[in-house]
């Protein structure tokens, strides 16, 4: 598929992305004294914004790729909840399998920074496993929006406890059954609980975590190939695809190992790149890019996102020029 024909084919997809959503909210301010209570900056407020974060900025990002972005998840039954849910709603996030539940809060990290750098962060959230009710009413949820048709499905994991044991294998054997793909973004704790998936996109940290292996792969590029491999054949997965920071990515197809080393960047920080990695990598699964061509292009938007200060959407006309402009 030709490159323009690709990003064509990204506009109208429908993908349901699953997983643990959040606020990020952001004090900005000025230091230019120490408290005389105790040792420690006085930061002068200047301004304060929040952002959607989690789960649903790999939803923005698939919005800013044209695609239609459905959103299930659950959130807390309390004012952050009711702000976050209008934050998606202007954002274009259907929210249709979005549960609200008395039974935890809202997750909202707040990020306090001077001069654009971050003095301290604060987390406010519920971390265990989602109980049987809540369970039930998302998977009703999802249940509702598969009927209505969906092209593929992104679990996004950050262990805030919504993405659970038996909720991962459920997803995965009804996405199964209607053909679906399932693109999935890990943490730790659930590791390999996402056997028969599509497409498993660990960091390199995480793979060697999950692994419980230790290796220099740019010594030894042999054992990353090893490791992928291994993980492979635990998962089942149809694909892999490591990321490796600033040194590029990796995906391997059963057979081949596709390595695509990172542009030369001006690196100005790199939160919520992983989002708009698998954001990319999801659209170009579903609309049958090879594996060269998704690790290539899946590669460039986690770097151009980089360039901008902050957790930023790709912009996907830029990442369009750059594709062509390498042949992508």
């Amino acid at each position: 598929m030709q490159t323009q024909a690709l990003f064509e084919a990204f506009n109208g997809k429908r993908v349901l992305v699953i997983g643990d959503v959040m606020t990020d909210a952001y004090f900005h301010g000025h230091v230019q004294r120490m408290s005389p209570e105790a040792p420690v900056p006085v930061v002068d407020l200047q301004s304060q914004e929040q952002r959607i974060g989690g789960a649903g900025n790999v939803a923005l990002n698939l919005i800013a790729l044209g695609a239609e972005a459905l959103l299930a998840s659950v959130i807390g039954q309390d004012n952050a909840g009711q702000e976050l849910q209008k934050m998606f709603l202007a954002a274009g996030i259907n929210t249709a399998a979005l549960v609200q539940s008395t039974e935890r809060k809202t997750t909202i990290k707040t990020r306090v920074l001077s001069s654009g750098k971050q003095m301290l962060r604060i987390d406010s959230e519920d971390q265990h496993d989602l109980s049987t009710a809540e369970t039930q009413a998302l998977q009703s949820g999802i249940s509702a929006l598969l009927k209505q048709g969906i092209d593929g499905i992104l679990l996004e994991d950050y262990n805030k406890g919504v993405l659970t044991t038996e909720l991962i294998q459920w997803i995965i054997a009804e996405a199964k059954a209607l053909e679906i793909p399932v693109v999935v973004d890990p943490k730790k704790k659930n590791f390999f609980a996402y056997k028969g998936c599509t497409l498993f996109k660990p960091n390199l940290k995480e793979l060697k975590e999950g692994l419980q292996v230790t290796f220099d792969y740019q010594k030894e590029p042999s054992a990353l190939n090893a490791a992928i491999e291994e993980l492979q054949q635990h998962l089942e997965s149809r694909y892999t695809f490591v990321t490796l920071s600033e040194h590029g990515v990796q995906l391997y197809d059963g057979q081949q190992h596709h390595y695509h080393p990172a542009h030369l960047r001006n690196i100005s920080d790199v939160s919520g790149a992983g989002d708009t990695v698998i954001a990319t990598t999801c659209l170009c699964l579903i609309c049958g890019a090879s594996p060269t061509t998704i690790a290539t292009i899946a590669n460039l938007a986690g770097g151009l996102v980089c360039e901008q200060s902050g957790v930023v959407s790709i912009n996907k006309q830029k990442l369009l020029e750059e594709a062509l402009q390498i042949n992508a």
